[in-house]
């Protein structure tokens, strides 16, 4: 992928062990010891017939009984991926579905990295975990050839058995395993013809549905440690604001608050903490009821500064002016004085937090030189690190176990509240639990950036472009992580602006970083969530202005030569795959249909993540200015689809995420502080407002999977603005969409 990419950014940041193949396929599972707390702790086995269960490699494992347990290495937040990937496992292994268990691996560099972000869950594990499945498979295989004295070759596996070349006699895994164990792995494995596949490719229920849905599922904020407290924090409010003084004499009258312990600022980048006063209690009721009773003197430092208001000015200021280069061709300057029309406009996009329903928590037990975590996180290596620097200790003495996120949609990737639990649990020598208001994660969040577009361009007489000129400011992600003067901040900025998918023969995009010290971070689709508004948005612009119907002017445009190779980390770029989601969709919706009166259709595409994403959305706008979205049909060609069950409800919770970005959410700041704080003021979608229909469709491939978390969302925005230029006449060209914008 062109531009920033958030899983190279993990791989460049984690711990740089890596096994051979070999090696991987005959390590085992380490044992753990210490403290046991609700199955977040992986099973042994030996491999000894009397134990249980037996381990055929690190992914795999199997009971007596013929349970198999496969350990998935990569964190669920309701994306799907413990099915998803135990699917890739079982399907090489030949394992009955019924008989499978899926478990969270832990923190070990045996798992390579359990990073999950960027969308690179399958794409990343697609190959790798078929391997896993497949070396279990031979050596099952080659464990009953043994009793048998028959050639491994002639023998074949079904749910859960290998059956005898006479197709009369079967061995169940649950007998294989512990003479399984024993065999030396095989140098190479012959992975399935997908034309065999039984597993992957068809629906499959969520393995975490029947718990979450009758309440045994282990969230982060459910853990129990013998001896925990829980804590409070009041951080700073002030942006860049410092504590002054406190007083604690109130707060420890409470019944219940054990300790008061203040937080310095901790930590740095992904797990950087904000100062603050914590309230230790024996529950969480008695924490909060102490930390409201602290009586506390900030310092705010420049507050006056950090409003949102003030940010816009200064960033369509910086926006009219030239930046830095980033991509160019042809004369931009010469073509926009030769063209026949010329076209502006400048797209405004918010602050963004994060929002899961499941607040933010973790729990840390330090005992002397080591630290244990549990967390509901997307980075556990990342949480080790951080830990680890903060108390001074080495990383490997760092344990992390991941427990089910309650949505995580790049939040959890930063790890800064699993450095507060460990440092505070070291003040007062017992575990403690961090436990977040919603409050609190709305305002002290890792925000997605704000940003300001500015697109000029040039057309000739028959209303085709001549000269494409964006110019892009915002606040960038790099720069928060690593400082204002990190090289190439423009990376986590430019995605989806630097791959113009129409042809323009003068291009030019310059970037220029807006410095603020508002905590930044990745939110799900990161920058293309308003790169996408912008290029979708304005080529709509363009196609107005030639008076073109805009799908018609879209596809006359493709640019079919932009192919790309990719390498690295870079996946190739495949126009006439974005094309084809395009016409599909358009298909799909039946674009150019008679349409009830006052509804508009909008259209847009997006690549990113190595994925293919076109939306239509159908609205309407009422007279005091309400939008309302009556339909949206969505295609995507994410590759292979390996559950097409969990990869339906991706598209369309990608699809109500962007629809409640552009219809509600924005984060506010006056006052050098973040005043948008619950739910009243930082508003969902409600169940009324969700558009009644939401079609899905994939793009049937043979090729190997690719993102699909994050690419159903960038097209939602520009497609609903689209639709409701169709419907009104009017364009939008700020998020949120509020009503006083289309009323009159």
């Amino acid at each position: 992928m062109s531009g920033f990419d958030l899983w190279e950014y993990i791989e460049a940041r984690r711990n740089p062990f890596k096994l051979s193949r070999r090696a991987f396929l005959k390590v085992g599972v380490a044992a753990t010891g210490g403290l046991l707390v609700g199955g977040l702790v992986p099973r042994i086995g030996s491999g000894k017939e009397d134990d249980t269960p037996v381990e055929l490699n690190p992914y795999v494992q199997v009971d007596p009984d013929g349970t198999v347990r496969i350990y998935v290495p990569k964190s669920e937040m309701g994306q799907g991926v413990r099915t998803s990937l135990a699917m890739l496992v079982a399907e090489e292994l030949d394992a009955d579905w019924a008989q499978v268990r899926v478990e969270q691996a832990p923190l070990d560099p045996k798992y390579g990295s359990l990073g999950t972000g960027g969308s690179s869950s399958v794409r990343t594990r697609w190959r790798e975990l078929r391997e896993a499945g497949a070396m279990a498979r031979a050596l099952l295989v080659e464990a009953a050839a043994r009793r048998w004295g028959v050639d491994p070759a002639r023998c074949r596996t079904e749910q859960g058995r290998v059956l005898h070349p006479n197709g009369r006699e079967a061995l169940p895994y649950g007998e294989l395993a512990a003479e399984a164990a024993r065999l030396e792995p095989p140098a190479s494995v012959r992975l399935k013809d997908p034309a065999s596949f039984r597993l992957i490719g068809r629906p499959q229920r969520g393995v975490d549905v029947p718990d979450i849905v009758t309440g045994r599922a282990t969230y982060g904020i459910d853990v129990r440690v013998p001896g925990m407290l829980v804590a409070s924090i009041e951080h700073c409010p002030y942006i860049g604001g410092r504590l002054l003084r406190y007083d604690d004499t109130a707060a420890r009258q409470v019944p219940g608050v054990r300790a008061v312990v203040e937080v310095p600022a901790l930590g740095s980048g992904v797990y950087r903490v904000r100062p603050g006063v914590a309230v230790i209690a024996e529950n969480t009721w008695a924490a909060f009821r102490g930390r409201q009773a602290l009586r506390i003197e900030w310092e705010p430092g420049d507050a006056e500064r950090h409003s949102s208001a003030a940010y816009l000015e200064q960033m369509q200021a910086m926006a009219a002016e030239p930046g830095q280069v980033v991509g160019e061709r042809g004369s931009v300057e010469t073509a926009l004085s030769q063209g026949s029309r010329r076209v502006e406009a400048t797209y405004v996009l918010p602050f963004l937090a994060h929002a899961p329903m499941e607040p933010v928590n973790a729990v840390a037990h330090v005992e002397g030189d080591r630290c244990t975590i549990w967390a509901p996180t997307q980075t556990p290596e990342w949480a080790a690190r951080g830990v680890a620097e903060v108390l001074g200790i080495p990383e490997r003495n760092v344990r992390v176990f991941i427990t089910l996120l309650g949505g995580g949609f790049g939040r959890r990737l930063m790890d800064d509240y699993a450095v507060e639990a460990a440092y505070l649990s070291k003040a007062v020598g017992t575990p403690v639990q961090v436990v977040w208001t919603r409050e609190d994660d709305l305002q002290f969040d890792f925000y997605r950036p704000m940003a300001v577009h500015r697109i000029e361009a040039a057309l000739d007489a028959e209303g085709r472009p001549l000269a494409w000129y964006h110019r892009l400011v915002s606040t960038s992600i790099r720069a928060a992580l690593e400082g204002p003067d990190a090289p190439d901040q423009h990376r986590s900025e430019v995605g989806g602006a630097d791959r113009l998918p129409y042809r323009v023969p003068n291009w030019r995009l310059e970037y220029r970083p807006f410095q603020s010290p508002i905590f930044r971070g990745w939110w799900r689709s990161v920058e293309h969530t308003h790169t996408a508004f912008a290029v979708e948005s304005f080529i709509d612009e363009l196609a107005a202005a030639a008076g073109r119907d805009p799908l018609a002017y879209r596809l006359e445009l493709f640019d079919m030569e932009a192919r790309s190779e990719g390498g690295g980390w870079a996946p190739p770029y495949e126009p006439a795959r974005l094309r084809r989601v395009l016409e599909l969709a358009a298909e799909k919706a039946g674009w150019g249909r008679r349409l009830p009166e006052g509804h508009g259709l909008g259209i847009a595409c997006h690549w990113a993540f190595a994925s293919y994403a076109a939306e239509v959305v159908e609205a309407s706008v009422d007279d005091d200015g309400q939008v309302r979205v009556h339909r949206v049909v969505a295609v995507l060609d994410c590759g292979r689809v390996v559950n097409p069950s969990g990869a339906e409800a991706q598209v369309i919770s990608g699809v109500l995420d962007g629809l409640w970005t552009a219809l509600r959410a924005e984060i506010v700041l006056d006052g050098g502080r973040v005043v948008s704080s619950n739910f009243d003021n930082y508003p969902l979608l409600r169940q009324p407002e969700v558009p009644p229909v939401i079609e899905v469709h994939f793009v049937e491939s043979e090729v190997d999977p690719t993102g699909l978390g994050e690419p159903p969302v960038p097209p939602v925005a520009p497609a609903l603005a689209n639709a409701i230029f169709a419907a009104t006449g009017r364009r939008v060209r700020q998020l949120p969409i509020r009503p006083e914008m289309l009323r009159g």
